[in-house]
């Protein structure tokens, strides 16, 4: 079957390459490869353009598109009927593609489920990678939602759908795996089509892609519970933890122990195998910021959430119909 890699860029100038010399690496090279640009204006169409004779590479422009505009602009001038979606800032796996397209052309799913491992360059984004990404072990196939970075999915299963949704700006990748698991079923989970992308370098720039995160949650009507469960976290028993250790024992903040205990020990278990032949230095850089790391997600999307949610009160008769969790 004929199958298209898709992708966004904007301002990409130090990533975009690296992505396209992995595609060029590719066991099953692509049949084509269309990338939509929303407006880079750092020399990102410069090296694709360097590569044009070397890939099947097909460039649009479309400056101020969202991502989800950009990707089904790309797929509106794809010819494939596999439609391969990654990102810029990875690099895919040489098996990339072959395990993304099997199960589709077996006929086992319509939609493929790729993993994606954190390509850390530093303690922090290597504190971050585990305080924020699941391992492999983690995951349960079929249940698994693909990030848009690493999934494949017939061009008919777009269609279907309507495609990714273009009034949402973050987290349109969720919204379309509901979407397409409504419709269709449970996704093949292929954990082979490793994309490997680099954490946020910096706790600023962490904080900023959560912030829109829960931000797009909050817009989609997404994770309600889990919001709840946050703010009653952080607003509601931390506080009444502080004034019972105050009026009844300080033996109450102990309950911080235990907390802390249950919100870091995942995190922890992932951590600890990363650290061995690291300094010592090193090593105690990676714990202490994991809970730093922890805490400011968690406020990020508190700040986030009710910003989105006041934008869907004021669009909710823009808003179509979606699937929710």
């Amino acid at each position: 079957m004929r199958t298209s890699v898709i992708a966004t860029v904007l301002n990409e100038r130090e990533s975009i390459g690296v992505l396209l010399d992995s595609l060029a690496a590719q066991t099953r090279p692509p049949d084509e490869i269309v990338i939509v640009d929303g407006g880079s204006a750092d020399g990102t169409m410069d090296v694709i353009s360097e590569r044009l004779e070397k890939l099947p590479l097909k460039l649009l422009f479309r400056r101020g598109a969202n991502i989800s505009q950009g990707r089904n602009l790309a797929i509106q001038n794809a010819t494939g009927e596999i439609i391969a979606s990654t990102d810029a800032g990875t690099r895919l796996a040489p098996e990339w593609l072959a395990e993304l397209a099997a199960p589709i052309e077996r006929g086992e799913a319509k939609v493929t489920a790729g993993f994606f491992l954190p390509d850390s360059r530093s303690v922090f984004e290597m504190a971050l990678g585990v305080t924020t990404l699941p391992e492999l072990r983690d995951v349960k196939p079929g249940k698994f939602m693909p990030s848009s970075r690493s999934v494949a999915f017939l061009r008919s299963a777009w269609e279907a759908v309507g495609g990714y949704p273009e009034w949402l700006d973050y987290c349109e990748d969720l919204i379309f795996d509901f979407a397409l698991d409504e419709r269709f079923g449970p996704f093949a989970f292929a954990p082979g089509a490793l994309a490997h992308f680099r954490p946020r370098p910096t706790l600023r720039a962490f904080a900023k892609q959560y912030y829109r995160y829960a931000r797009g949650d909050g817009k989609a009507d997404l994770w309600r519970k889990r919001q709840a469960a946050r703010y009653g976290t952080y607003l509601v028993a931390a506080p009444l933890i502080f004034v019972g250790g105050l009026l009844v024992h300080p033996a109450v903040w102990l309950l911080y122990l235990l907390g802390a205990a249950v919100m870091l020990r995942t995190p922890y278990r992932r951590l600890i195998p990363k650290l061995r032949g690291l300094p010592w230095s090193e090593q105690l850089k990676a714990l202490a910021w994991v809970p730093v790391i922890r805490g400011m997600g968690d406020w990020a999307k508190m700040i986030g959430y009710p910003v989105g949610v006041r934008w869907r009160l004021t669009h909710r008769e823009s808003i179509p119909p979606h699937p929710r969790r």
